[in-house]
């Protein structure tokens, strides 16, 4: 039978392993977030919307995809992956962001039917 500083240090032992083990990736996670984030400007731009972004994208073939980017309201189809990227199209209107309602939506009380009895005939 093991005595007991042989199991307080097996224990102390595992705390101190799971203690450095949540110290590297906590480590790891704030290095991600804060500096590789940094980088791109994610991180500066969330609390306020963002004026650039990918709409959408689609494959072309094994080498080339459209992209679809947008620019405020304006939206621009480039073609990416090829000897040269080509812009195909600028100036689409992009959507507009819902505005709020001019008044107060107000929906009508209607009178209710009874149910149709589908038992009768």
């Amino acid at each position: 039978m093991p005595s007991m500083t042989d199991t307080d240090s097996i224990i102390l032992g595992v705390a101190a392993f799971l203690f450095a083990f949540a110290l590297i990736a906590l480590t790891a996670w704030a290095f991600k977030t804060f500096v590789l984030t940094g980088r791109s400007g994610t991180s500066q731009l969330r609390g306020r919307d963002r004026r650039l972004g990918v709409v959408e994208t689609a494959p072309v073939d094994a080498h080339r995809k459209l992209i679809l980017i947008r620019r405020d309201t304006v939206e621009h189809l480039i073609m990416t992956g090829g000897p040269v990227d080509v812009l195909i199209e600028t100036g689409i209107e992009g959507q507009r962001p819902l505005e709020p309602p001019l008044e107060d939506v107000i929906i009508a009380h209607a009178e209710t039917r009874p149910a149709p009895d589908f038992g009768k005939s």
